[in-house]
């Protein structure tokens, strides 16, 4: 039986949540069926090293995504792939315009944000009117779904909604060699909050939140870098937060979300958070801004999580000192999300999908 050719899109295979996806998604499928590419603008990212071997990666080797639109195509003019998945927004919004060029494949578009909160530009925006021409779109929550159909007139029969997996080996893995980070201080209770440092993650409101913990005994610890560091490090100076430490990117997160007493999500919107999935993974319980991208989805409360408006700076620096001060079962929390979210659940998902587009 002929292999089913799949070329997977990607910027490039940096740390991130699509690209932890479509690692994982190339990686898990079954290869008596498939025959997965990843194509990449740069062939860079710490998840070459996860990558299985016979994953032939495609180098365009292009700096921006909007030069990268021609050497894509040429690439699958010349290969004649089966599906197309590509799974980065802007990279879905450019290539949709292009896909009645090439009826025999069958082009996927996994949504990576809530577009309307995400995408800013006009030009981009423009794009999106041609999402239809993509035979199945993949949203990871019903927020997403919902403002696509709403805002985009995408057809409601070309979505699916599949949540993201949460990789229970890779992570308990990690967690083996796991010690408790030295700066978590033993007297203190120990706060994690992991993303990129930008305006959408909401990392000003949470330093606002903790300038009201200023006289308890609590630390908060802060992990990933972005274009906004100097701002949030002028930020606590200036609200005086010697209880906040911004670590930068840490090769092993888990093991701050393992010993952590709470995990913080301050988003002003999301996909569907990885980071989230991940804290539940490692047992710790989180208190989730009430924003856009699946956080209730994710969060059954009082089981796994809370969540609340991060906005009322006084309302939720109470919530943490609230949670702060009652203790949670571990075990409830973990099976919470590996009932759900679990690699083998979600990945069965999209083979699914692709074998349905095939053979439908």
């Amino acid at each position: 039986m002929k292999k089913i050719s799949v070329i997977f899109i990607l910027p490039d295979l940096e740390t991130g949540g699509a690209e932890r996806i479509i690692t994982t998604i190339a990686n898990h499928l079954s290869r008596d069926r498939f025959e997965p590419k990843i194509l990449l603008l740069r062939k860079q990212g710490g998840y070459l090293n996860f990558l299985k071997n016979d994953v032939e990666i495609i180098d365009i080797n292009t700096e921006r995504i909007r030069h990268s639109l021609k050497p894509i195509l040429s690439e699958i003019y010349r290969r004649k792939p089966d599906i197309v998945f590509s799974g980065f927004g802007e990279v879905n919004a450019y290539l949709s315009l292009f896909i009645k060029l090439f009826p025999k494949t069958k082009f996927i578009a996994r949504e990576t944000n809530v577009v309307t909160q995400h995408v800013t530009r006009k030009d981009i925006k423009f794009f999106y009117s041609f999402y239809n021409n993509y035979e199945r779109i993949i949203a990871q929550s019903d927020d997403m779904m919902k403002d696509l159909i709403e805002n985009f007139n995408v057809k409601q029969r070309k979505i699916i909604k599949i949540n993201n997996p949460v990789d229970f080996d890779f992570i308990d893995e990690k967690l083996l060699y796991s010690q408790k980070p030295e700066c978590f201080k033993y007297n203190y209770k120990n706060v994690v909050a992991i993303g990129n440092l930008s305006a959408r993650k909401g990392f000003d409101n949470l330093l606002k939140v903790f300038s009201r913990l200023k006289n308890e005994n609590v630390l908060l610890h802060i992990l990933g870098d972005g274009k906004d560091r100097e701002i949030l490090h002028q930020m606590k100076e200036f609200l005086g937060l010697k209880h906040v430490f911004f670590h930068g990117r840490q090769e092993n997160p888990y093991q701050f979300l393992k010993y952590a007493d709470l995990f913080i999500l301050s988003s002003r919107y999301e996909g569907f958070p990885n980071v989230l999935l991940e804290a539940g993974a490692c047992g710790t319980y989180s208190l989730a801004n009430n924003c856009p991208g699946g956080i209730n989805e994710i969060i059954q409360n009082r089981v796994n999580g809370e969540v609340s408006d991060i906005d009322n700076h006084e309302d939720f620096s109470q919530k943490i000192m609230s949670i702060l001060h009652q203790s949670y079962d571990k075990e409830a929390i973990r099976s919470s999300i590996k009932s759900r979210f679990s690699k083998n659940i979600i990945l069965d998902k999209y083979e699914k999908v692709l074998l349905d587009l095939i053979y439908k």
